[in-house]
């Protein structure tokens, strides 16, 4: 299984991003996908998590600017960052809670990062 994120870039303080990250393989069913982030000397943090069902979970750093959405047929997650801050620079990573044989269960994988650099 892949997971293939893309859309990160440098970006003014205030301005917006869109991150997209697409699943591929022999995938039987995606349970979450999610985004992450990483900033040198820290631990990976949850941005925001989206259900197979819609639900959603997001960091209270990001809530009311960042949204989270799926395409399920595409097995696609989106981010959509907007009124960036300069402490939203990171390394974003993908994440997908997902079956590849039913016999085994659902297992986590990582996509790998995008770089976000909110400056001026």
């Amino acid at each position: 299984v892949q997971l293939q994120a893309s859309g990160g870039g440098l970006v003014q303080p205030g301005g917006s991003l869109r991150l997209s990250c697409a699943a591929s393989g022999n995938i039987v069913s995606i349970n979450v996908m999610g985004w992450y982030r990483q900033t040198p000397g820290k631990q990976r943090e949850l941005v925001a998590i989206i259900s197979n069902v819609g639900s959603t979970n997001y960091a209270d750093s990001v809530k009311g600017r960042v949204t989270i959405s799926r395409d399920s047929a595409k097995n696609t997650v989106y981010l959509q960052m907007n009124s960036l801050k300069p402490e939203d620079t990171a390394v974003y990573y993908c994440n997908a809670i997902l079956t590849l044989d039913r016999r085994l269960g659902a297992k986590g994988y990582w996509g790998q990062g995008t770089l976000v650099t909110v400056s001026s």
